[in-house]
């Protein structure tokens, strides 16, 4: 039964992490690395990560730095990153691309927090729903009589914990992020 508790803590902690990696794209007028991870350039007829073509560097708080190895790319990197969804222009001075994070407004700031709540509630119903998968799990193996009424009722509980425990570990998770939001 470990084996199967396992798998359902493992499932579980993949959807804190996948939580975590969307609330590190959240950009959050402060100059993020993570913002350029899914941000794909043609590089030759190949979609490339700009982490594999460029240095990727913090030059000010607010302000990205992409140097790439290759000169050369320079412009599809400033086209790929003018085509993703992160929202902010470029700018190529022939050596380096520079990103300039604008400064939040509340309204802005009051938007992001209400998108890190909704990723934080769909997370919560994975959890729910990896919780669903081992509740039937063990009635499954009750019914086999693999398991006894008692075993069940543990089986059950120490589900539950697990389950209030990443609960709470999302709501922290969104707790922290929305105060840095609301900090910047």
């Amino acid at each position: 039964m470990n084996e199967i508790f396992n798998q359902f803590k493992e499932k579980m902690d993949t959807v804190i992490a996948r939580l975590n990696g969307e609330y590190t794209a959240i950009r959050a007028g402060r100059a993020n690395p993570a913002i350029l991870d899914k941000v794909m350039v043609d590089y030759y007829g190949t979609k490339t990560p700009i982490i594999q073509m460029a240095a990727v560097s913090v030059a000010e708080a607010r302000i990205l730095v992409i140097q790439p190895w290759d000169k050369s790319s320079l412009k599809e990197i400033e086209h790929a990153i003018q085509a993703s969804d992160i929202g902010i222009n470029p700018t190529n001075d022939g050596n380096v691309i520079r990103i300039v994070f604008p400064a939040l407004t509340e309204e802005r700031r009051k938007e992001i927090c209400k998108s890190i709540h909704k990723m934080a509630e769909d997370a919560k119903i994975a959890i729910r729903n990896v919780r669903r998968d081992g509740m039937e799990k063990i009635k499954a193996l009750k019914k086999s009589n693999e398991i006894t009424e008692d075993d069940v009722k543990i089986y059950e509980k120490d589900i539950q914990d697990l389950t209030d425990n990443h609960c709470k570990d999302i709501d922290n998770l969104a707790a922290k992020k929305e105060k840095e939001i609301m900090e910047i």
